[in-house]
């Protein structure tokens, strides 16, 4: 079936888990529903007893252990994550349908749109794309919020609940654009010493947004929730152009020079680089810091929990240092 052949709708959506960024405008317009099986990991007590690492490996037995309520998996296979290829795998011997999804490391728009066009297929095709400037619509009013916090009206943890959401719209677009509405009328009172971003993956600590606020640090960049709301289109030819750009998925130098421009335009005191046990992208922690001009805190976690009390000691001792280099 072609990408573009419409199909009839029905009102039966099923619930197609994703294992990082599968572009949500075409799983929607699939008659679809996404569901982020990432934001069940952070919160989650399992403890997996064949790991590298836990993101993956918690997400794959909660799916296993029908944890985590879906009906197909979509596996990002290739760029943006080197674990998850097994992981799919191992879900797919437990009988959920399991497609894979590759971002070009080229940056080939035209390998992009092949891999949204069998993406379409694995979801039994487009039945409404219009709903591509629906979502195009919501992505703008996030980006409004990621503003805020950069403009300092706005709390971190506040925008980052609202950015990393965009990778599935909590699953139900009405309700999810009722509470950025209710988020861009907010004017939090937003108290810091320094300005800092956020690179690598999202923390797998669940309070770790506050527990930076806490020691003066406002972090008005995270890496890869904005790429969350930065891609979109009203086309598949647009989200080929516009997703085969996504970052993380793409070559170092390429990720560098577009970080270089964003730390600079988010005048950034400092860097937090969080990286994950037995993860491909912790080889990246020397080289990000010999080209960022900016102090670098790098922070490795594990399970998931709360901020521990060793990685609070090092924020607050980063905190301090940067007081020093910045007054």
């Amino acid at each position: 079936m072609e990408a573009g052949n419409i199909k009839k709708k029905t009102n039966i959506k099923e619930k197609i888990g994703i294992t990082a960024l599968v572009p949500p405008e075409i799983i929607y317009s699939c008659n679809k529903v996404p569901v982020d099986v990432n934001n069940f990991v952070t919160y989650s007590t399992l403890q997996p007893r064949n790991k590298l690492c836990a993101w993956c490996a918690i997400w794959r037995e909660a799916i296993i252990k029908k944890e985590i309520d879906i009906d197909r998996l979509v596996v990002v296979a290739g760029g943006d994550c080197n674990n998850a290829l097994i992981d799919g795998e191992r879900v797919s011997f437990s009988g959920i349908p399991t497609g894979y999804f590759f971002y070009p490391f080229d940056g080939d728009s035209n390998y992009m749109k092949t891999q949204l066009e069998s993406l379409c297929l694995f979801l039994g095709g487009l039945y409404d794309n219009s709903i591509f400037r629906r979502i195009l619509q919501l992505k703008k009013k996030a980006l409004e919020i990621d503003l805020m916090r950069l403009n300092d009206e706005i709390s971190s943890s506040t925008c980052f609940e609202k950015l990393i959401s965009c990778s599935d719209f909590q699953s139900d677009l009405n309700n999810f654009e009722k509470k950025l509405d209710e988020t861009l009328q907010k004017n939090e009172k937003v108290e810091y010493t320094n300005r800092i971003a956020m690179l690598g993956l999202p923390p797998i600590y669940n309070d770790f947004h506050e527990t930076a606020a806490s020691f003066g640090l406002h972090i008005v960049y995270d890496e890869l929730p904005y790429e969350f709301v930065r891609i979109t289109g009203t086309s598949i030819e647009e989200l080929a152009k516009n997703y085969s750009t996504y970052t993380f998925a793409r070559n170092l130098k390429y990720r560098i020079n577009f970080l270089k421009r964003e730390l600079s335009k988010r005048d950034v005191d400092g860097i937090v680089h969080y990286t994950q046990f037995s993860c491909h992208h912790n080889l990246e922690d020397d080289i990000i810091r010999n080209v960022v001009d900016k102090p670098v805190l790098t922070i490795q976690g594990d399970m998931p929990s709360r901020t521990p009390e060793q990685v609070k000691l090092r924020l607050e001792a980063f905190s301090e240092m940067l007081k020093g280099e910045v007054h």
